[in-house]
C-alpha cells in the first residue's frame, strides 16, 4: 500500500517505507494503554487455573484461544461515518468467550501478592522482549474479595514490585493507573478514587475510566475525577469507543480533566471536535486489535482516518495477552495496512513519550534516549545499545 498523506504537522510526511520487521521490533516504544489483567499469558493462566482447580467451561488454553467479544446491538451504529461491520468475522470461533468473562477468570486465578508481582513482571518482560518497550503504563482494577486481606496498598505494592524487578532486569520504566469501573455508581467511583488519593504510592501516577461507555457516561464520574485532580493524579478515560458520539470525548476533556484519551475513534463523527483535538494536540492512545474480531477492520479504518485528520495518535496494545497481539504487531499494521512511514512512526513513538506520566525530568531523559536509539537505527540499522542492567529477554 502506498503511504497516505498525513495532515498532522507533528508527523513528518516523508515517504520512507518500512522495509524490515526487525526495524519495527527494535524501534523504542512506550505503551500507555495496557490493562494488566489483559497482559496475562495463556500459559500463566493455565498454570494458575489448574493449580487452584478453577471450574472452567473449557481448557484454559482453549478459552484464551477463543476470546471473542460479540458485537453489541447494530442499531446503535447505523449511519456512522465509517460503517461498522454487522456480520461475523471469518476467524470467529464457534464458541466465544468475551473479554470480560475471561478477565474475570484470570482474576479468580490470582491468589496472593506473589501472583500479582508475577503477572506485572511478565507484562513488562513481554513488552521488552517482543516490542522494545522502554516505558509501560498498566491499569489495575480494585482488589477482588478473595484478595481483600492485601488491601489497596498491599496490592499496589505487589504490582510495583513487579515493575521494580523489570526496571532492574530490562532497563525499563513503568507506572500504574488505578482503573475506575464505569459500571459502578458515582459514589462507588468516588470511594475508589478517595482510596487512591488517601494512600499515595510512588508508582501510581493516575486514574483511568474503563469498561464500556454504554454502561456509564463520563459525566457520572465528575466528582471522582475532580478529586483525582485535586490529589495531583493524572487522568485518562475510554471515550468515543463504543458510544458512537464525539461529545463523550469533549466531556472527558472539559469535565473530567483528562490528560489523554483512550481510543476515541468516534470523534470522527464531529468535524468541530476533530478540529479542536487537532489544535490542542490531544493524545489519543489507540489499538488496532480488539476482542471484537468483527470490528478489527473498522478499527483500522478509523485509526487511518484519525491519522489523516491530523490527530495526535499514539499506538498501544490494550490487552495483548488476551487478543493476542504485541505492540510491534500494532506498529506493523500501521506500516503495512496504513502505509505509514518510518518518519511518521518515529513521531508517534515520541508522542508517546510526551504523553506518558513520568516526572518531567525522567520524561526528558526518556525522550533523549528515544532520539538516540532512533538515530542509531535510521543511520546504521544497528540495534540500540542496551541500558545498564538491561539484558535480552
Amino acid at each position: 500500500m502506498t503511504n497516505r498523506p498525513v495532515a498532522n504537522p507533528h508527523l513528518d510526511t516523508m515517504t520512507t517505507t518500512i522495509d524490515s520487521d526487525d526495524y519495527l521490533r527494535r524501534m523504542p516504544k512506550t505503551d500507555l494503554h495496557c490493562h494488566l489483567i489483559g497482559t496475562v499469558r495463556a500459559e500463566t493462566f493455565a498454570e494458575l487455573a489448574r493449580r487452584h482447580r478453577l471450574d472452567l467451561p473449557a481448557a484454559p488454553e482453549t478459552i484464551f484461544r477463543d476470546v471473542n467479544s460479540l458485537p453489541p446491538d447494530p442499531k446503535l451504529y447505523e449511519n456512522t461515518r465509517i460503517p461498522v461491520p454487522r456480520g461475523r468475522a471469518a476467524d470467529e470461533p464457534e464458541v466465544s468467550y468475551s473479554l470480560f468473562q475471561v478477565s474475570g477468570w484470570v482474576v479468580e486465578a490470582l491468589r496472593d501478592a506473589d501472583d500479582l508481582t508475577r503477572i506485572t513482571y511478565e507484562a513488562f518482560e513481554a513488552a521488552h522482549r517482543t516490542s522494545s518497550v522502554r516505558h509501560l503504563e498498566v491499569s489495575f482494577d480494585g482488589v477482588p474479595p478473595h484478595l481483600r486481606s492485601l488491601g489497596y496498598l498491599g496490592a499496589a505494592e505487589a504490582y510495583a514490585e513487579g515493575i521494580r524487578l523489570a526496571e532492574r532486569d530490562f532497563g525499563m520504566s513503568g507506572r500504574l493507573i488505578a482503573a475506575v469501573d464505569r459500571s459502578t455508581t458515582a459514589e462507588q467511583a468516588l470511594a475508589r478514587v478517595r482510596e487512591v488519593a488517601d494512600n499515595p504510592h510512588e508508582y501510581v501516577a493516575g486514574i483511568g475510566l474503563d469498561n464500556l461507555e454504554t454502561v456509564g457516561p463520563p459525566e457520572r464520574f465528575a466528582d471522582a475525577f475532580r478529586l483525582a485532580g485535586q490529589a495531583g493524579l493524572r487522568r485518562t478515560a475510554h471515550s468515543s469507543e463504543h458510544a458512537p458520539v464525539a461529545v463523550n470525548t469533549v466531556t472527558c476533556l472539559d469535565l473530567l480533566g483528562c490528560d489523554r484519551i483512550d481510543h476515541g475513534y468516534y470523534v470522527l463523527e464531529d468535524d468541530e471536535v476533530v478540529a479542536r483535538c487537532r489544535a490542542e494536540r490531544v493524545p489519543f492512545v489507540v489499538a488496532f486489535t480488539t476482542s471484537r474480531r468483527s470490528w478489527r477492520p473498522w478499527r483500522r479504518a478509523s485509526v487511518a482516518a484519525m491519522v489523516e485528520a491530523g490527530l495526535n495518535v499514539i499506538l498501544a496494545d490494550d490487552d495483548p495477552g488476551l487478543f493476542p497481539t504485541t505492540l510491534t504487531d500494532e506498529y506493523r499494521i500501521a506500516a503495512d495496512d496504513l502505509g505509514l512511514s518510518r518518519t511518521t512512526l518515529r513521531a508517534m513513538s515520541l508522542a508517546g513519550v510526551d504523553a506518558c506520566w513520568l516526572p518531567e525530568a525522567d520524561k526528558a531523559a526518556l525522550r533523549q534516549r528515544f532520539i538516540a536509539e532512533f538515530d542509531a537505527l535510521d543511520v546504521s540499522g544497528a540495534e540500540p545499545a542496551d541500558a545498564p542492567g538491561h539484558h535480552a529477554g
